[in-house]
């Protein structure tokens, strides 16, 4: 006689349950989030700040459709990933960047952070960091070309000046002392009223668009607190110690990519530790590496090199906080 098999039985490979979440949903929740840094960044920037986005999220898009024709995968730019990076990276660009680096920036991050390695899910690296870095190493002098704030409607054009923490490098390699009035102004520098990356002039504006991804369950804690945290109180023994020469930890958490770098590129799902004691050794990592950078490195800023860094070490960190597995022992877990 023939078995008779339930139509309610079926058998696949896990996962059983879906959480409703899609990367689709999760992309669409992300670009939502940054949309007050970017009107921010419009507001203070003018038409500039616009074009660099639209350039920035244009060519990511038209990049992707390129590399996955090339390697005849089927087009996914509809998941938003790719329209993320591009905002991401034109938040990482002065305002004042030609079309054509923009243009360039867009490539790099697609194709050489994001393709050669697969595509969506196998990149180590953040692309847009990826093609900040790659910029900044090769084009220095347009990627530390900074503006100041025109207001939108102002009728005033961009005039050339230096971030916050440029001014604090520069004042300490010549006079071994950092400017006084640099540490008065950080009710601007929380509002957004300074020179910088189009994406890192408002803390207020990236904590906003955090928060809406915390009520969302898409951001946890670990990263973002360890990040930020770690910058406070290891920025905080400098200070301390000499005052006139460091910054205090205040100033190192609203200038710079600080926010910008902890709550939206070293979260990154596909590039940061799986466990939860990954993610905090993760964003310990990230902030240390961030001080040493900015007060010893040649670079007045370390977010973006801090958290490449820390991409490189993801598999090591991976491999050594692996949950234990049920009926093993950790030494079994990790051998």
């Amino acid at each position: 006689m023939k078995p008779v098999v339930s139509k309610q039985l079926y058998l696949s490979s896990s996962p059983h349950v879906h959480s409703g979440d899609t990367t689709s949903k999760v992309m669409r929740a992300v670009l939502y989030s940054l949309l007050p840094a970017c009107a921010v960044a419009v507001y203070f920037f003018g038409p500039a700040a616009l074009t660099v986005l639209l350039i920035a999220t244009l060519g990511c898009l038209a990049t992707e459709v390129v590399c996955q024709r090339l390697m005849g995968q089927p087009i996914t730019i509809a998941d938003g990933s790719a329209a993320i990076t591009g905002v991401l990276l034109a938040l990482n660009l002065p305002p004042s960047s030609p079309w054509w680096l923009t243009l360039l920036g867009a490539v790099i991050a697609i194709a050489i952070g994001k393709q050669v390695y697969g595509g969506l899910g196998s990149n180590p690296f953040n692309p847009a960091l990826v093609a900040r870095v790659v910029l900044l190493i090769s084009f220095p002098v347009q990627m530390t070309t900074w503006s100041s704030p025109t207001p939108f409607g102002s009728g005033l054009d961009l005039v050339t000046t230096a971030t916050p923490l440029g001014e604090w490098k520069n004042a300490v390699m010549l006079t071994g002392q950092m400017p006084p009035e640099l540490q008065s102004g950080m009710v601007d520098y929380f509002l957004g009223n300074m020179a910088g990356c189009i994406g890192e002039v408002s803390a207020l504006a990236l904590l906003l668009g955090a928060g809406y991804l915390f009520y969302k369950r898409i951001l946890t804690w670990h990263i973002p607190a360890t990040f930020v945290g770690t910058v406070v109180l290891f920025s905080s023994v400098f200070w301390l110690v000499n005052p006139d020469k460091y910054p205090n930890p205040i100033f190192h958490l609203l200038t710079g990519g600080l926010v910008l770098g902890a709550f939206y590129m070293a979260t990154d799902m596909v590039t940061t530790p799986v466990s939860t004691k990954g993610m905090l050794f993760f964003g310990v990592g990230c902030g240390v590496l961030t001080v040493l950078i900015r007060l010893f490195g040649g670079y007045p800023e370390g977010v973006s090199f801090a958290i490449l860094l820390m991409n490189a070490a993801t598999p090591l960190i991976d491999r050594y906080t692996r949950p234990k597995t049920f009926g093993t022992s950790q030494q079994g877990a990790t051998s």
